[in-house]
């Protein structure tokens, strides 16, 4: 798999657009009208803070506290950028807050604190601890982030976890679990070799001999070498905890015979000789960023018995703190938990463990486009996987429970796993899994229109996220002169610039062309000027020959010319089985709406194919399609010829024996609200519907602007579904990302 690339700009655009930084803050209650505002503040707000001055755990009830961690650094040791500054570090704390939500539904808070003295900065935190739940330490050098966390814990009544710790270290324990698992060892038996005695290093070590690791069986070195008894040189009092006697004194004395590397150290750092002198069945953890101390390749070169983990997504086995730090704080939140100590974190470990032993969920497979099974390639869960959130905090929770760690014991884990699994936006991991897919295609996607400054930074993007090869339509030095214009000058280096004048095959287009439309009324003249002249049908040509794998068109024209011109070359029209699927993303839910760009006025028949269609397109994103075919009407009232054909086309399903749910003709609010449902106990849907089918395409139209406008829902497509190529068309007011998205649906073939 390709390594992502972008420019500056690129990264800064994505920080500063659509507006600056990245996340914002909503009222959670009704902020409406005048009672509104004085429930919310005064008078009606008194109410609660006289509560909890008497009983400060209401705190937990009345506040936000119980799900809001902090998220805070100093920006000593930013990322591998070094001391950065308070502010510097800004921008990565921001993305470990989104990364909470994302993940696991924390509401989270970056603070960055303007001081290097850990005695200001832990009287900072603990001054601000009644706001939150709990607190996330990031980016803070070491021996600073030792003494800074240990005091904190000690002070604060909340949960304290420094991240670049603890975080690898509880993904480290949970893939060393598994990898001694396959290699038939004990953990207690082990000989443990760590490389890199900072923060997450000494985090690790610790974390294994809590878990039965002996100490005289671990050997821990730093860029001095080994750290042995009686040595003085670079020494503080958390290296010295980890001190044996022993005669070796460099790293490759150390890794003579031994079951387990652990990196946190730089790239490079062991060498094929090393890994050829470890013991049989050798477990190399690589997790130096970017690039580990040692490649899986370069290791599996000498020694194919290796189980090899790194911290990059391009390579098996990733040690990603995302699968730890959001499940830990959420399991700690959801008991109100006093601190995350060791037991927690080990649950953590085991959970991940045994998830990662299961047979993995299909939609797994498809995101990550091939199917996962436990073994020396798969002893780490994906954070791919939808059971993290429901199977990891519950493990934490008990052990927290267990442990004393508690105010708030969950008293039903079943209800309570249920209710986790309605926490998360299942339409992040749907664009995640769809991405994964892309990637693995590696598609050569066609641009068609190369002369708009949104394609070309689509098409840029497309590329250098890993994708695959952009191919775009235009004039090189048009091209060229709106890249530099965008400061992406060096990228029409990396894309392919294509036209009539530089293919070889436009004389074997004009001819397919006329071929297929000699009895349409073109003649050759006709032919010529499309395919040498329209960009539509020029990249259309391109794609049915086979000299792409997927277009991406419709951004500078309105899409009943496109589909006109895509007409000439596809069978893409209503009569051919062709229709349009737009995808509505708002606030955790998705639903796909029919037919928004190919049939005018469809009868029952159509209306059955179109559902047929989004029902493909569905599965196509990880859902289990749900149809309803909606009106003003519900079940035959009231009364209109208009709303007969909503009504006969669920009997046309019926007759083709089709394998998903459907059902109409319904309203809205019956086909998306449970409740609604309720009042129709002989309807067949099991759940709210995931697809609606509208009338005719201007009800479409007018639906799926409308959410878009007035509910700020995220629109994608429409998605042309039905056509024997991947061609999805883009709406002229698309930004780039949105233009980007639908390459990404055309590589994975949606449709």
């Amino acid at each position: 798999m390709a390594r992502q690339k972008y420019t500056r700009e690129e990264a800064l655009a994505f920080h500063l657009e659509p507006t600056p930084g990245k996340w914002e803050v909503q009222a959670t209650v009704p902020m409406t009208t005048q009672r509104d505002l004085s429930l919310a503040y005064s008078p009606g707000v008194a109410v609660p803070c006289e509560e909890i001055a008497q009983n400060p755990e209401l705190a937990y009830d009345y506040t936000n506290k119980g799900n809001l961690v902090a998220v805070i650094s100093n920006g000593t040791a930013v990322l591998g950028l070094g001391n950065l500054g308070a502010l510097g570090s800004k921008p990565v704390m921001e993305g470990k807050s989104v990364l909470f939500k994302r993940f696991a539904d924390v509401n989270s808070i970056d603070i960055e604190l303007d001081t290097e003295d850990p005695d200001a900065f832990c009287q900072a935190v603990k001054l601000m601890g009644p706001t939150f739940g709990g607190i996330n330490l990031e980016d803070i050098k070491a021996p600073e982030c030792f003494m800074i966390e240990q005091r904190l814990k000690e002070e604060m009544d909340i949960p304290v976890f420094h991240d670049d710790q603890h975080g690898t270290a509880v993904i480290c324990a949970a893939g060393l679990i598994n990898a001694l698992h396959i290699s038939g060892k004990k953990i207690e038996d082990v000989k443990i070799v760590l490389n890199g005695a900072g923060a997450a290093g000494i985090a690790c070590i610790e974390l294994l001999k809590s878990m039965g690791a002996r100490h005289d069986n671990c050997v821990v070195c730093d860029t001095k070498g080994v750290i042995y008894q009686g040595r003085t040189e670079g020494m503080n009092q958390w290296k010295s905890a980890h001190a044996i006697q022993t005669e070796a004194r460099s790293l490759e004395e150390a890794m003579v015979d031994a079951d387990v590397f652990l990196g946190v150290s730089v790239k490079g750092a062991v060498t094929e000789e090393m890994v050829q002198s470890m013991a049989d069945n050798p477990v190399i953890f690589a997790m130096a960023n970017p690039d580990p101390e040692i490649t899986p390749e370069a290791a599996h070169e000498v020694r194919m018995d290796a189980i090899v983990a790194t911290g990059r997504s391009d390579y098996p086995n990733q040690v990603n703190n995302v699968l730890g730090f959001p499940y830990l704080f959420r399991g700690a939140l959801d008991i109100n938990a006093r601190a995350i100590n060791d037991e927690m974190k080990i649950a953590c470990a085991e959970a991940l463990a045994a998830l990662a032993r299961e047979d993995v969920p299909d939609e797994v497979a498809v995101a990550y486009g091939k199917t996962l099974r436990f073994g020396r390639d798969y002893i780490i869960p994906t954070p791919f996987d939808p059971r993290l959130i429901y199977r990891i905090p519950p493990a934490v929770a008990k052990a927290g429970m267990d442990t004393g760690a508690a105010r708030r014991p969950i008293v039903d884990m079943e209800a309570y796993e249920v209710s986790l699994k309605t926490r998360l936006d299942p339409t992040a991991s749907i664009l995640q899994g769809i991405n994964a897919r892309a990637r693995a295609a590696q598609a050569r996607m066609i641009f068609a229109e190369g002369d708009d400054p949104r394609v070309l930074r689509a098409a840029v993007s497309y590329q250098r996220s890993g994708f695959g090869k952009a191919l775009v339509v235009g004039r090189e030095p048009d091209v060229k002169a709106k890249l530099e214009a965008a400061g992406m000058a060096d990228a029409v280096r990396e894309i392919e610039v294509v036209n009539a004048a530089n293919t070889q095959h436009l004389e074997t287009y004009k001819q397919f062309l006329y071929a297929r439309n000699q009895r349409k009324g073109m003649d050759r003249q006709d032919v010529h000027r499309l395919a040498a002249r329209d960009r539509h049908v020029f990249a259309a040509l391109m794609l049915a020959h086979g000299h792409g794998d997927g277009l991406v068109t419709g951004a500078t024209r309105k899409s009943a010319h496109v589909m006109e011109r895509i007409n000439t070359v596809f069978d893409a029209q209503a009569k051919q089985g062709a229709a349009g699927v737009t995808a509505l993303l708002h606030k955790g839910r998705i639903v796909l709406i029919g037919d928004t760009l190919v049939h005018e006025w469809p009868d029952e028949h159509d209306l059955a194919d179109i559902a047929e269609r989004a029902a493909g397109v569905a599965r196509h994103l990880g859902l289990e399609p749900r149809v309803a075919f909606v009106s003003f009407s519900t079940f035959g009232y009231p009364v209109s010829e208009r709303a007969e054909k909503m009504h006969l086309a669920p009997d046309v399903l019926d007759a083709r024996g089709v394998n998903f749910e459907y059902e109409g003709e319904m309203t809205v609010d019956v086909a998306l609200n449970p409740r609604a449902q309720d009042t129709y106990p002989f309807q067949r849907l099991t759940g709210p519907a995931n697809i609606l089918i509208v009338p005719a395409r201007h009800s479409a139209s007018i639906s799926t602007k409308l959410m878009q406008e007035m509910a700020g829902a995220t629109v994608i497509g429409p998605i042309l579904a039905g056509v024997d190529k991947s061609i999805q068309i883009c709406s002229s007011a698309s930004t780039a990302n949105d233009i980007m998205n639908m390459a990404v649906l055309a590589a994975c073939k949606v449709g």
